[in-house]
């Protein structure tokens, strides 16, 4: 695939009212010159997609939600736009569009990435979900297109950060940093009792409830393990997770050496979804528009320490499911797609996520090579027992 063009590059923000979304428009606003966006694409939150709309001008809009209450408001505010998967399909793989920011979470982000990649275009991934389930698929698939998969998540991007210029081999292991989220210094016993409202407040993140609760139970930090050891190759016994509370080191690079590189910059996804898109250049920053500068004297000291796993055993399950691979992986996803709304509702509590997510994963039919619609399947499937097991009904997915 030949390289990108200089900017302006062309943008397609799938998940473009989401968090990652909202904070890759931004960025465009930032940069006005850099960045264009062709499509946007987003769920249900039709009123701020139509204002996205108004301001951007985009060539596609498309809306996956397909309840009524969505479809009377796309009637109302955005009668162009596209329906379904097929709308996001559409978006990802525009003839027009460059880079495709793929910002949707959980299972619906995987096809459209892949049409993404068969179209030739440059993925800047910030959907944990498609390497989770589906990495043996989406890099074989990358590598034959001559696609670049470009990681937008803080770590990930980090790490992409400390690799350049050094050779795979030169490597000794990833390090992870994980804040710790807000139960980090919770003994077992009261992390039975947390309430939703305790599990959102999240120290130094600003981020949607399902990712948010991710991080209480470090879940968010086992599906970094499995995309990390797709995005860069590496088995996973040289994949660590080392707390860092403050999170200013976003992660590191430990070398055959005993040398380190880390990333660091205060808490903002604008630095490493600004890196994605501008990739090779470094843009100047855009004044205060996005991220402050990080000064040392005002960060006072970093704290790192281990993880206990005991009181997080979803990085425990997360381990396990990538290890095993194969469908393991998206059973895990599927499975604690459901699990945390459940928490949330007050249906189970918190440290019940991990022991439902453990039941499903003892009890799936496993997969060792599975296709597309097998992943898809597995994950949809975990979803289903999850609400079984909890007594719900049934959702589709």
């Amino acid at each position: 695939m030949a390289p990108l063009a200089d900017f302006p590059r062309r943008l397609a923000v799938l998940g473009s009212t989401g968090s990652i979304g909202r904070q890759t428009l931004d960025v465009v606003r930032a940069y006005p010159d850099h960045f264009v966006v062709v499509a946007l694409a987003a769920r249900g939150n039709v009123a701020l997609l139509a204002e996205q709309a108004r301001e951007f001008s985009p060539q596609l809009v498309a809306v996956t939600g397909q309840d009524d209450e969505t479809r009377r408001q796309v009637a109302a505010l955005l009668p162009g736009a596209l329906a379904g998967i097929e709308g996001l399909i559409a978006a990802a793989t525009h003839a027009d569009v460059d880079i495709v920011v793929a910002a949707t979470s959980g299972l619906i982000g995987l096809r459209p990435t892949l049409a993404a990649i068969a179209a030739g275009k440059t993925i800047a991934l910030a959907n944990k979900e498609t390497l989770v389930m589906a990495g043996h698929l989406v890099t074989a698939a990358a590598r034959r297109a001559g696609v670049e998969i470009r990681p937008v998540d803080s770590e990930h991007n980090a790490i992409w950060q400390c690799l350049r210029g050094e050779r795979s081999s030169s490597v000794r292991r990833l390090l992870i940093t994980a804040s710790g989220g807000p139960l980090r210094s919770l003994s077992l016993e009261r992390m039975r009792d947390v309430t939703p409202e305790q599990a959102l407040a999240h120290p130094t993140w600003r981020m949607g409830p399902k990712v948010t609760i991710d991080s209480a139970t470090l879940m968010n930090k086992g599906l970094e393990v499995i995309e990390a050891h797709w995005l860069f190759d590496l088995p996973f016994e040289k994949i660590a997770v080392v707390v860092q509370p403050q999170s200013i080191i976003h992660s590191m690079v430990e070398f055959v050496d005993d040398s380190i590189k880390a990333q660091a910059s205060l808490p903002s996804m604008h630095l490493p979804i600004q890196d994605a898109l501008s990739f090779p250049e470094r843009l100047e920053r855009a004044g205060t528009a996005l991220a402050r500068p990080l000064r040392w004297a005002e960060v006072a000291h970093l704290e790192f320490a281990d993880v206990d796993q005991e009181r997080f055993p979803c990085l425990r399950l997360a381990y396990a499911a990538g290890r095993r691979g194969g469908t393991a992986p998206a059973v895990l996803v599927g499975a604690d797609e459901r699990a945390v709304p459940l928490f949330l509702a007050g249906t189970i509590r918190l440290t019940e996520i991990a022991e439902v997510l453990e039941q499903v994963l003892a009890t799936h039919a496993f997969v060792a090579e599975p296709d597309l619609d097998q992943v898809v399947a597995a994950g949809a499937w975990a979803r289903d027992e999850v609400s079984r097991l909890c007594g719900q009904p049934v959702e589709t997915v």
